[in-house]
């Protein structure tokens, strides 16, 4: 993937603002080229406080912060600076930062739509223009990739249900056989307590019957 090379606006004759902007500003520049991106955003800061609307502060502060990987507040500096300025080469590079973290990020989508707008603005920009190409690849690649594990756990979806399925089929049919079974089992048990019953009224039966009948008295002979 070809990295994208990050300018910092260097002040010119249309930075008119307060001589302490300025003076941040290049202090900023200056611990930006030293690598010391921590000191240049604490530069970049205090310009930006003595005039939040300096687009050059703005999207200085941006770059210091996406070396920093300092990625989504650097976003919204380069959409502030975006919004402020009125060059369009220099709008057109906000945008291409933008499009450059959002690349990093296999945010496809999003930096397609920021390298479009940054060549919109710049249409020379072959840098631009080859990253905007290499990320719509990069997001087709990706959708298809993403609806591929769709099909995939779609298809895992169904197996699992089909096998829940037939795990309750099985318990289902496991309960019928056994219920006949206990319901069997329950009909026994009451046919051997009728019987119990029976054979024991037939018992008390015969017993009353045979106390009803009159004894016979033998007779003793004499000797």
């Amino acid at each position: 993937m070809r990295k994208s090379i990050i300018f910092i606006m260097l002040l010119g004759c249309t930075a008119l603002s307060a001589q302490t902007d300025r003076q941040q500003i290049r202090e900023g520049n200056r611990l930006f080229r030293m690598k010391d991106y921590a000191k240049a955003e604490v530069a970049y800061r205090k310009a930006l406080a003595q005039n939040a609307q300096n687009s050059q502060a703005n999207y200085n502060l941006g770059c210091a912060l996406m070396l920093q990987q300092k990625d989504s507040a650097a976003v919204a500096q380069f959409e502030k600076a975006a919004q402020i300025e009125t060059n369009k080469i220099r709008k057109s590079k906000a945008f291409h930062n933008i499009g450059v973290v959002c690349q990093n990020h296999q945010m496809y989508g999003d930096a397609i739509k920021a390298y479009e707008q940054s060549l919109r603005l710049n249409p020379t920009d072959h840098e631009t223009r080859y990253n905007l190409s290499l990320c719509k690849k990069l997001n087709k690649n990706q959708n298809n990739q993403n609806n591929q594990q769709q099909q995939k756990d779609k298809q895992n979806n169904e197996q699992n249900k089909d096998k829940q399925d037939q795990k309750k089929d099985q318990n289902n049919d496991q309960q019928k056989q056994q219920q006949p079974q206990e319901q069997m089992s329950k009909e026994n048990a009451e046919r051997l307590l009728d019987a119990a019953v029976q054979n024991e009224k037939a018992t008390q039966q015969r017993i009353q019957k045979a106390m009803q009948q009159p004894r016979k008295q033998t007779l003793e002979k004499n000797w």
